[in-house]
């Protein structure tokens, strides 16, 4: 057996045995870049940059909305996007007054649905996300108060690998599930030979078995195929739930069917991160039903995280678990819910430092402003109608014509940041779906990290989603209700709760 370099019980050398020749081997080039280059800057003629700003600031304020507008997605396929956006990328190094080039930004999480943000490093580079003795392949999982929150440290602090995904009550409980359904499947497979034997042969789908047994110790055997298996089951909802939810489908089969920009492409573009992926603020409503015991629905800034919590989200309002109709998200459009235009727990003023400008801190709170501020001035990415008629002309891909915004026309601006841009394509052409650009954009980001990565679903030919999590809402409502099923009989749970 190959001896793994000391703190690391990963795939790491396994991900490079793999059964097909033609997918590159991991990790991918952990940077971001730009599909489109040069830069764009912001070039004024008649405006001034504080004029620029506050029509961006009249567009942003009149996106917010204090009513429900439904769409065909459940509300909670909103915040499963943030999910995964939280398991592929994080910019720390822009900050959002001040010029940076993407492609010297690392990407601290690892560009693959590899569930890193669950998983961390692993059971020995990232021991506090674990139990130990007995525990040590179980997630640390609950606290005193709520036994199927997350594990916490005493000052409320989430023990998970990704620490946004405590930013709101809802993309806590799905982070809560994925562990709990984790700790479970390990109990499953512990426990029942014919579990095990069932979860092992699709774990192992699409790898040499040679590569598993000289690759992964056998103190770490059945840790690591239940890693697997959850892996290629969360890649396999984001592919055909979470993208076919917002995205035109024929986007997504362009994107399957050959690399829409490119080999040379980045793995991360700027204009995935900082524009076409943030569709999901305009899927937000202003308020939800957080719990069946619930009279009514809370607004959306009372579902903030980032502490204990003394009661779960139910997932059967989030998840048509069973076939039963769950709050909806919005259609894709250029609305979002009104919270999202006033974060008041932001207290810093944004300063353009390149132009020497401050916003006032109400323009500093407006998330759908601060988006259209992070693409001209931080990013400076390419104008909306100008990739258009890249993809166009250029490409070859469909990208329809789109109505510039009445605020930019009535101001003689013919240029829409990317960010709106893919909003307004999806309302009217898109029927509440990214499509032409912004659907281009993020299908084809998708489909590189699924294709490049040669240990993904799309490399286990035959894969299916098991029958444990077959639902008639989906396998997301599958997982979530599994894991809600079982949560109350994970062994081990006094060791596992933390705070």
């Amino acid at each position: 057996m190959s001896r793994l370099p000391h703190g690391l019980s990963r795939l790491d050398l396994l991900l490079k045995c793999k059964s097909d020749a033609h997918a590159p081997t991991i990790p991918l080039p952990a940077t971001f870049g730009r599909l489109k280059k040069p830069a764009n800057p912001v070039q004024l003629q008649v405006l001034t940059h504080e004029k620029l700003i506050a029509v961006l600031e009249k567009i942003a304020l009149d996106m917010g909305k204090e009513t429900d507008l439904s769409g065909p997605a459940p509300a909670g396929m909103t915040f499963f996007g943030q999910f995964v956006d939280h398991d592929i990328t994080l910019d720390a190094t822009s900050a959002l007054g001040s010029r940076i080039e993407p492609a010297t930004i690392p990407n601290v999480r690892t560009p693959a649905l590899d569930l890193d943000c669950v998983y961390g490093a692993g059971p020995e580079a990232s021991p506090h996300l674990y139990g130990a003795g007995d525990a040590k392949h179980f997630l640390v999982y609950g606290n005193a108060i709520c036994a199927f929150d997350l594990a916490r440290t005493k000052n409320g602090t989430a023990l998970i690998g990704d620490p946004r995904n405590d930013e709101n009550m809802v993309v806590s409980q799905i982070q809560a599930n994925m562990i709990a359904l984790h700790n479970i499947l390990m109990a499953k497979c512990l426990e029942d030979p014919a579990f095990y034997a069932e979860l092992k042969g699709c774990a192992h789908m699409g790898m040499s078995s040679n590569a598993w047994a000289e690759n992964v110790p056998d103190r770490n055997m059945v840790f690591e195929e239940v890693r697997r298996f959850m892996r290629m089951h969360y890649q396999w909802v984001v592919w055909n739930e979470l993208l076919p939810a917002f995205v035109d489908q024929a986007c997504l089969d362009e994107a399957r069917q050959k690399d829409t920009f490119g080999k040379d492409a980045p793995i991360m573009p700027v204009e995935f991160s900082g524009a076409a992926y943030r569709f999901g603020h305009a899927t937000t409503q202003p308020d939800y039903r957080l719990r069946t015991s619930d009279k009514a629905q809370v607004d959306m800034m009372t579902i903030l995280g980032f502490g204990q919590r003394d009661d779960v989200v139910d997932m059967a309002h989030f998840f048509d678990i069973d076939g039963k109709a769950a709050q909806r998200a919005r259609p894709v459009g250029p609305t979002l819910g009104k919270a999202l235009t006033a974060l008041h727990f932001i207290q810093d003023q944004v300063e353009l430092h390149d132009i020497d400008h401050t916003l006032t801190l109400p323009q500093s709170q407006n998330l759908p402003l601060r988006n259209m501020i992070r693409d001209r001035y931080t990013y400076q990415l390419t104008n909306g109608e100008k990739m258009a008629h890249w993809l166009r002309d250029e490409l070859g891909l469909h990208a329809p014509e789109v109505k510039i915004h009445p605020h930019l026309k009535k101001h003689g601006i013919t240029k829409t940041p990317l960010w709106l841009y893919c909003l307004q394509e999806a309302e009217q052409h898109g029927n509440g779906c990214l499509t032409g650009v912004g659907g281009a954009i993020v299908a084809s980001v998708f489909a590189r990290l699924l294709r490049l990565d040669g240990t993904t679903y799309w490399h286990a030919h035959g894969f299916k989603p098991s029958d444990h999590f077959e639902n008639k809402g989906g396998v997301m409502a599958g997982m979530m209700k599994y894991a809600e099923t079982h949560r109350a009989h994970i062994p081990h749970a006094d060791q596992l709760q933390n705070g």
